[in-house]
């Protein structure tokens, strides 16, 4: 084809010839020329003043409904995805609106919980054992020598619920209980299962188990004792009172729980003085102060509140932070025991049984009311998210199996047995209308199988990705604008790892992704640079200026053509239900999200082939952070500079301050013992930095002294505990005090040194030997803070929890564990390594992605 061939005209959609683009020749300067390589990224680069944050937490999903600036739709049309793929080439104003699929609402990251407004979603379409994106049966996965293994295993399991309590069965009930550990129904309380059960489910190794995943039917039994209610609401004492105009005024229990939750966090301030936060917290408390009677002063004279500027509330804000740093303060002791008390009443809400095997359940607490935060610049931060009534909850469970009884006098909304599903019980929230659901725990075999098939999907795509590329790259000229908006889009989402974007309600945060970019939210520079500037997903903002193949640049250029302007969208002949549909035409359950896991774990994959992580494990480890971040930055996984961390990295530094005063100690010391030294290792190896001056040492020899004084009286506290346990009789203060004199000591001699300028060797039998290995004791120890500051000050706008959670392969940091010999502890907590069972044990140090 001919270097001019981009100027023939475009075919529209519906037949017609587009009137001939403008030139979008490059003037005789190819992408190479003084430019950066398609596909390159100098992200950040021009971001000042965000505040963003992106938390490694769970992240919420906001409702869908039509975007602002597609065209009014006819509500008696069909919703349905078209039959053919003749809409395609339809004008949008013309064609079908689809709606968008629910997936999975734990796993999915485009995609909502729920339609904001709509009907309840079926259960099957927010299961986490089958997401939407997995088609492919783990059988093929799988080994023929594993099946067989593991079929002939599971045959010998017979662990099984025992549904009914007849009399005629008593025997065969008893038996199941001693064989299996099943547990009684009685008043719907689960009992632990046998030991031997529990360490015959330690080694069930699902992910070698090809008969589990296929299907849609998730569950046979499945029995379990419904949620936790959070605590009622304690009203506050009778001198703790919201002040307005500067009078004390009462107010109704339900309008001062509201009044708590504002007053509780003004320590918040990136909250607290958010005008939206302020106006919607004031919206929703006036509303409920008119509806619980109003507020009074002390003589019963109503108080109209209606200037939140007026309002005070200072004396809330003080009741609440003395209660957090009263329970801060309580004895290890008896913040132990009242963690025993509260695990033994949650206790029979921690497992349900699945099919006869006992399952943790994840979070199976109902929230508690407070102020909504939202994520970025969420238009309904400060709303009130009123307390979760038993009324509104749907309880999942086997048609056999008994109901958890909801609390006294409430009755559930609904009880269903869809063995579909595999969420035990369901709310919706008031805020964005999303539908909350209780989950088994990441360690469960469902959710485990439900990572296991999303990381193998985004493996599978490795061996389609060159046909998928080959094709977009040619129909970024295709005649027809559809089929050129559809493999720009692809190549973006592919090279970029963007989102390919859902469309939002008027009441949401205006937040876009690749299909739904407007015209503002990319500026072209012309021969090949391409700015991206719009809010992402959780309204966190996207800014990258990038270098992108000239034929993309040209349909860009094409795409924003006259008479489009500010508000219209780019890509107006898309959407991501279409570009979904187009993706699966290559790969079964190929979805435009499954590319953001692909080219972050490939990514990984690459940067790990190729590193050579040596020195100490913080050294091994910043390098392992070194690519984490990467990746991180590929997915647009940014956070705000938090408010603690120049406190943080400050004191790091005075830390490694601290050492290497020690050090210098440690040289007058051996000064102290050999004055000659002096003569043979030169007289700058006894030199203080310059930036320990005598001010700075003294400040430094205060914090010493106080710093060991807080030691002893701790370790003086913890004594007493453990004889009060014990059954012993308490220390006396005596003996705190005569403790404490070792610190009285350290300060005369502190004193004696800053006169003298000298400072005696101390410890027993002190050599130049020893302190010559301490001093290289500590340089070992500068070192590694030195790396760890470093890594710090790196990852402060970086979000890695997100990327090594939920986009990288967590194989992939296994072999990075077993091939530098870095212990797993250092990338994964506890949590994490019970969620990723599966890959740590499945995998070597010469696996591959």
């Amino acid at each position: 084809m001919s270097s001019s061939e981009d100027d023939v005209p475009l075919v529209r959609a519906n037949g017609r010839a587009n009137p001939t683009p403008p030139s979008a020749k490059s003037n005789g300067q190819s992408s190479t020329n003084g430019e950066l390589d398609p596909g390159v990224s100098v992200r950040f680069g021009a971001v000042q003043n965000e505040d963003v944050k992106m938390e490694d937490a769970d992240e919420d999903a906001h409702g869908v409904s039509k975007r602002k600036s597609r065209a009014s739709i006819d509500q008696k049309k069909s919703y349905a995805e078209p039959d053919s793929s003749d809409e395609d080439d339809q004008p949008l104003s013309k064609r079908r609106r689809t709606s968008v699929k629910h997936e999975d609402p734990e796993t999915d990251d485009d995609v909502p919980l729920a339609l904001n407004g709509r009907k309840l979603p079926k259960a099957s379409e927010t299961a986490i054992g089958e997401s939407s994106d997995s088609d492919m049966p783990i059988e093929r996965k799988l080994s023929a020598s594993c099946k067989e293994r593991h079929q002939a295993g599971r045959s010998q399991k017979t662990s099984q619920w025992c549904q009914k309590e007849q009399a005629d069965d008593k025997s065969s009930v008893k038996k199941m209980k001693a064989d299996t550990g099943a547990l009684k129904k009685g008043r719907g309380k689960v009992k632990a299962e046998s030991a031997e059960a529990e360490d015959e489910e330690d080694e069930y190794r699902w992910w070698d188990d090809p008969a589990k995943g296929d299907g849609t039917k998730k569950w046979t039994t499945l029995e379990h004792n419904g949620v936790v209610f959070p605590p009622p609401y304690e009203p506050l004492p009778k001198n703790v009172k919201l002040k307005y105009d500067g009078v004390p005024v009462t107010l109704h229990p339900d309008a001062e729980e509201v009044a708590g939750f504002f007053g509780s966090m003004l320590n918040s301030t990136h909250n607290v003085e958010n005008p939206v936060f302020q106006k919607n917290f004031f919206r929703d408390f006036k509303d409920i102060i008119k509806k619980t009677g109003g507020a009074k002063d002390s003589q019963g004279n109503k108080v109209e509140i209606k200037e939140f500027t007026k309002c005070d509330f200072k004396t809330i804000f003080e009741f609440y932070d003395a209660q957090r740093e009263e329970k801060r303060n309580l004895p290890a002791a008896e913040k132990k025991a009242l963690k025993a008390k509260r695990d033994e009443d949650e206790a029979i809400y921690q497992y349900c049984m699945w099919d006869g095997r006992k399952q943790k359940v994840g979070n199976f607490r109902v929230e508690p009311p407070s102020l909504f935060r939202g994520r970025g610049e969420h238009p309904k931060t400060g709303h009130v998210k009123t307390r979760v009534q038993p009324e509104q909850i749907t309880i999942n469970v086997g048609k056999e199996a008994t109901v958890p009884p909801p609390p006294p006098g409430h009755n559930w909304k609904e009880v269903k047995h869809d063995q579909e599903g595999t969420w035990l019980a369901m709310w919706q929230e008031n805020i964005n209308g999303n539908y909350k659901y209780v989950m088994l725990a990441a360690n469960s075999d469902v959710k485990g199988q439900s990572d296991f098939k999303k990381f193998e999907k985004a493996r599978e795509l490795k061996e389609y990705i060159d046909k998928i590329r080959k094709d977009y790259q040619k129909n970024l000229k295709n005649d027809l604008m559809v089929e050129r908006q559809k493999a720009t889009a692809v190549y973006l989402i592919d090279q970029f790892a963007l989102r390919a974007g859902n469309e939002k309600g008027e009441d949401e945060a205006e937040t876009v992704g690749c299909c739904s970019l407007k015209y503002e939210n990319i500026s072209l520079k012309p021969p090949c640079t391409v700015v991206f500037d719009f809010l992402g997903k959780d309204s966190i903002r996207f800014y990258d200026e990038v270098q992108v193949d000239p034929q993309v640049f040209k349909n860009l250029k094409i795409f924003k053509k006259a008479p489009k302007k500010n508000g219209d969208e780019v890509f107006d002949r898309l959407t991501t239900s279409a570009l979904n549909k187009h993706l699966q035409n290559y790969m079964p359950g190929l979805t435009a999200k499954v590319f953001r896991t692909y080219n972050a774990s490939f990514t990984m994959s690459n940067l790990l082939q190729g590193m050579k992580a040596t020195g100490t494990i913080i050294e091994k480890v910043k390098a392992y952070n070194d690519a984490n971040r990467k990746v991180a930055i590929l997915c647009n996984h940014k956070r705000t500079v938090t408010a603690g961390h120049a406190n943080a990295m400050e004191k790091m530094s005075e830390r490694i301050k601290g050492l290497r005063y020690q050090k210098w100690r440690l040289k007058m010391q051996m000064l102290d013992l050999e004055p000659n030294l002096k003569k043979k290792k030169g007289a700058a190896f006894f030199e203080r930095d310059e930036d320990l001056d005598k001010e700075w040492i003294k400040e430094h020899q205060a914090f010493l002294v106080e710093e060991q004084t807080q030691k002893i009286k701790k370790k003086f506290e913890k004594d007493n505990e453990k004889r009060v346990a014990d059954g012993e009789k308490e220390m006396k203060v005596s003996e705190l005090n005569e403790r404490l004199e070792v610190v009285g000591e350290m300060k005369k001699k502190f004193e004696k040194e800053n006169k003298s300028g000298k400072v005696e060797a101390e410890g027993r039998g002190p050599t130049v030997e020893k302190l010559e290995a301490q001093i290289t004791k500590l340089d070992q120890r500068v070192d590694t803070m030195s790396v760890q500051a470093q890594d710090k000050e790196d990852n402060k706008e970086v979000a890695l929890g997100t990327s090594k959670i939920n986009y990288i392969d967590p194989r992939l940091t296994v072999v990075f564990s077993k091939k530098f010999n870095v212990p797993i502890e250092r990338f994964f907590s506890k949590a994490l390594r019970e969620k990723f069972e599966w890959a740590i044990k499945s995998v070597d140090e010469d696996w591959e992605f």
